[in-house]
Parts: C-alpha cells; sequence; structure tokens
C-alpha cells in the first residue's frame, strides 16, 4: 500500500512561508494517514470498453450501449454527457446508430438482434467473459454438463448461459450443489468476479456428483483476484477502510465483504458526499481501494474530501 499521491501534492501547494505551517501541515498525516491499496480502479476490461465507446464517438457516431456499459452510474453520467444513451433491448437500436455490448457480454441470440438491426456493432465483451463464455460452448458441443459459479442474476451469467443453455447449471456457492442432478464429466467455471474460496469450494462439491472426470477451469478474473488480495493486505492496518464503487457492482460489494473480514469500519461508498465525518474521529490510517468499474477521476475526487475531513478533525483538535 502506499499514502495517497495527490494528498502529497496537496502539502507541497499550501506551504506557503515558515517553519510552523509546514510542521502543522506534517502533523496533519501523523493524525489521520489515507493508505490506497496497491491495485484499485479500472480493470483492463473496463478500461477497453469505455476507450472504445471514445473511439466510436470520436468517429461521429450515434452511440447507444444495450444496458449500462459498466456497472458504475458516475462514469456511465460522464459518457452520457458526450453523447452516450442506453437502451434496454435490441428492439430500440435503429439503423445509423452504433450499438454497443458492454463488457459482461450477451447471449448469441442478442448479439445476433443487434446485429440485424443497428448499422454497426461494437462488441466490448471483457476478454476474461469471452474466456466463458467459449469454454461453455465447447463444453455444451462435447455434451457435458456446465457448472457456472455466481449469480444467475447478473448480466454476465445470463450472457454465459445463453452459450450452453440446455447443458448448464449457476450456483452461488455450495449449498446450491446440493440441489443439482448427476452431472456428466461435468466443467466447472465461474463468474468473473466472485470471491476465489467460493469458487473452490464449490469445485469440490460438484466432483462428489460428478459422473465422469470433473475438468474445473478458474476464471475469476487476475484484476478481481488483485484487488481482492492488496484490500485484503490492507485491511488489516487501517482503522477505517472505504471502498469506492457502484452498489449494483459484484465486484465492488466483494472488496466491501474481503475488508470487512479484517476492518470493521469498512464502507462502500459512490460519492464522496456519502462520507460520514463521524466515523472518521480517531481514525489514525485510513484505507483505500475502487471497483474495477471505477474511474480514476472519481477515486482523485473521494481521496481529496478524505484529506479534507483529515484537516478539518485535525483543526478541531488543535482548538480543543
Amino acid at each position: 500500500m502506499k499514502p495517497i499521491s495527490f494528498a502529497f501534492n496537496q502539502i507541497s501547494d499550501n506551504i506557503f512561508t515558515g517553519g510552523l505551517e509546514i510542521l502543522s501541515l506534517r502533523v496533519i498525516y501523523k493524525i489521520m494517514e489515507v493508505l490506497i491499496a496497491d491495485e484499485y480502479g479500472f480493470c483492463f476490461g473496463v478500461e477497453r470498453a469505455v476507450e472504445m465507446v471514445e473511439e466510436a464517438l470520436a468517429e461521429g457516431d450515434t452511440v447507444r450501449t444495450l444496458g449500462p456499459l459498466i456497472h458504475n452510474d458516475q462514469e456511465m453520467g460522464r459518457l452520457a454527457t458526450h453523447g452516450v444513451s442506453t437502451i434496454n433491448a435490441p428492439v430500440q437500436i435503429q439503423r445509423g446508430e452504433t450499438a454497443v455490448i458492454r463488457a459482461h457480454g450477451v447471449t448469441p441470440q442478442v448479439e445476433a438482434e443487434l446485429r440485424e438491426k443497428a448499422s454497426k456493432v461494437v462488441d466490448a465483451t471483457c476478454p476474461f467473459v469471452t474466456k466463458v463464455q467459449k469454454l461453455a460452448s465447447r463444453a455444451a458441443a462435447q455434451d457435458r454438463h456446465v457448472v457456472v459459479v455466481g449469480n444467475p442474476d447478473h448480466p454476465e451469467m445470463i450472457g454465459v448461459f445463453g452459450y450452453a443453455p440446455k447443458h448448464s447449471f449457476i450456483v452461488r456457492d455450495v449449498a446450491e450443489v446440493a440441489a443439482l442432478p448427476r452431472l456428466k464429466n461435468p466443467l466447472v467455471v465461474s463468474q468473473t468476479t466472485i470471491k476465489l474460496q467460493n469458487f473452490y469450494d464449490v469445485a469440490e462439491a460438484v466432483k462428489a456428483k460428478a459422473d465422469g472426470e470433473t475438468q474445473v477451469v478458474n476464471t475469476i478474473c487476475s484484476a478481481t483476484r488483485d484487488r481482492q488480495d492488496a484490500a485484503r493486505s490492507l485491511a488489516g492496518e487501517v482503522d477505517a477502510f472505504y471502498i469506492i464503487g457502484g452498489r449494483h457492482s459484484s465486484n465492488s460489494r466483494k472488496l466491501l465483504a474481503v475488508c470487512q473480514e479484517q476492518c470493521e469500519k469498512s464502507f462502500l461508498i459512490e460519492t464522496e458526499d456519502e462520507i460520514n465525518v463521524e466515523d472518521l474521529r480517531g481514525a489514525r490510517k485510513v484505507g483505500l481501494t475502487a471497483g474495477a468499474s471505477t474511474p480514476n477521476w472519481l477515486i482523485e475526487k473521494i481521496g481529496k474530501r478524505l484529506e479534507e475531513i483529515g484537516i478539518g478533525l485535525d483543526n478541531e483538535m488543535a482548538v480543543t
């Protein structure tokens, strides 16, 4: 982990004259230090999807995404100011418009509908998700069962299921494996954003249900694992922890759960307005991380707000 970089920039900007001013600002950071996890924010797939949309806009396209491009309302709001709009079904796209398949992917049937109706289709499906789709499709073609560990209501899982609808089962955890029938040479894969231990626990439970060999392929995104490991490493060292991400973002909620294992005062927030100053009284070290759909501009904004709060609390202590 590392002290948040823009905090130090702020310190240098506020040094006017005299050693006393410099000393007081240094004391601020001894009272409340903001530490950012080693891995945080946009993953490769999300950054790629945003760049693909921005490229389409630069070409003058009328861009419409099928569902939110990524699970972050603030970034979607920024894109909306540049003309990006969201549709809920392929029937809403028109000729002359560019349809964007979001990072979570879609079923083959939905993609075919988009290509039939739109003038252009930009496939921004995350490559990690594409890998799961291909594995499921291949196993189904071999007449094998596919067990996908994840949330059946998540758009990524809906899309993956569409690649092997007659062979797939989506389970959240070990408890749901018990309800499955006997499985023929099953393939076990996962939603790209789930917790690693849950995946391995389910995989072991599936083996007991299998007739034939069980193939286990860990398809959890490396960025998800890296962010969770970095957050876990930092959580034991801080008094409060803020995870920046959408409440409907699976990977952000998983980050919150990881942080809560070691830091009781862990909070999932979407904007700086959600920070409660009372939660930071007495805190000497504050951790900060962000989900894979959280843009850097938002992380910087919240980091600066935490700095302001730290300075304010220090001033209160100085007065008392």
